[in-house]
């Protein structure tokens, strides 16, 4: 009997240890570890590239109809996405193979995609008669 209980304690430690680790990333106010400073970096670029992808949907909408802008807006946000994989590859290179690196890179990620959910929310902000915007007013 006691095999059994040690053999179920040793298969569910690194649940219940991940289990830990999550729950100490969901306070990233006070994250205190390494892992737990990469893991809270990533659920915030991941939560800013949601916002962008949900402004991007919205701008696509408003360009149905209009195949050539269209086709412009993801020629262009490939090329932004291309631009910020490698700026935060450069930036992130003076740690490069470190524990930090994870957070260093994600960080960056998050800032250069919160500038460009700035730049979409501009273009759905764009008012009627306004020749220089190429999103259409709702």
């Amino acid at each position: 009997m006691h095999r059994g209980f040690f053999l179920a304690l040793v298969l569910l430690a690194p649940v219940l240890l991940a289990t830990v680790s999550v729950a100490h990333a969901d306070d990233c106010a006070d994250a205190q570890t390494q892992t737990d400073m990469n893991i809270c970096a990533d659920k915030a670029y991941r939560k800013a590239d949601g916002e962008l992808n949900a402004l991007y949907t919205k701008i696509k909408q408003r360009l149905a109809g209009n195949a050539e802008t269209t086709k412009q807006l993801v020629a262009a946000q490939r090329a932004w996405i291309a631009f910020r994989d490698a700026e935060c590859t450069f930036a992130a290179s003076g740690v490069s193979g470190g524990s930090i690196y994870p957070t260093v890179y994600a960080g960056c990620l998050e800032d250069i995609t919160r500038a460009r959910v700035e730049d979409l929310k501009t273009f759905l902000s764009c008012q009627e008669g306004d020749l220089s915007c190429p999103v259409p007013p709702h």
